[in-house]
């Protein structure tokens, strides 16, 4: 992985410290100059686990991706800086019910505690957050990570004045060759919300654009 063509792309400079702060503004950067997108999906092009792939689509060719790639690739760069991470596994949360089990790629950063690290989800935390229950906002909403009972974890956001689970997850560590079911899935099943229309959705600094089918929404 070529570090510095990936920083460029970001607009973060490499710092020596690996700190939270450092954390926190190449995820922001991230969400704000790589789109999350299924373009690939909804034109049959076919999406294989491979870290140079996703490096020649995204870094080479300026696109963005969905979770795997984006994820994946940010993992990557994460473990090439020095930060001990490390993927997970997650499962949806839909409105009807819950995705396919463990289809959803995201990242776990260890530094003083455990950090959910996520560029992969769309319009979501944009900082680390640990595993605690402390509520964190940002433009895009208030957030937390609590614990179930069965041990695992949602990310929850807080919206129409209740808290919501957009996924569930545990830390155990998973490498990408892991996500080959789910990669497949989510290309091609008619279930998948994927397959169902062009998405395309950035960060900005106060809101998002997204594009959904013929669509363009700016908040």
């Amino acid at each position: 992985m070529d570090v510095q063509a990936y920083l460029k792309r970001i607009s973060v400079k490499k710092e020596e410290q690996l700190t939270l702060e450092y954390l926190a503004k190449l995820q922001k950067n991230h969400m704000e100059n790589i789109p999350f997108e299924n373009l690939d999906v909804t034109r049959k092009v076919e999406i294989k686990l491979i870290i140079d792939r996703f490096h020649e689509k995204v870094m080479g060719n300026g696109r963005g991706g969905f979770c795997y790639e984006l994820n994946g690739l940010f993992q990557l760069l994460l473990t090439n800086l020095g930060y001990h991470s490390h993927l997970i596994a997650c499962t949806v949360k839909k409105p009807e019910g819950w995705a396919k089990a463990d289809t959803h790629a995201a990242i776990i950063v260890h530094l003083d505690r455990p950090y959910l690290v996520d560029v992969g989800f769309g319009d979501s935390v944009r900082q680390p957050i640990p595993l605690t229950g402390v509520e964190q906002t940002d433009v895009s909403g208030t957030y937390r990570v609590i614990q179930t009972e069965q041990g695992s974890f949602d990310l929850q956001r807080f919206d129409e004045n209740q808290w919501q689970t957009l996924y569930q997850f545990t830390t155990a560590v998973k490498n990408i060759e892991d996500f080959t079911e789910g990669c497949l899935y989510n290309q091609t099943s008619p279930d998948s919300t994927f397959t169902h229309g062009d998405i395309v959705t950035i960060a900005t600094a106060d809101g998002r654009i997204t594009l959904s089918g013929l669509t363009v929404t700016q908040t």
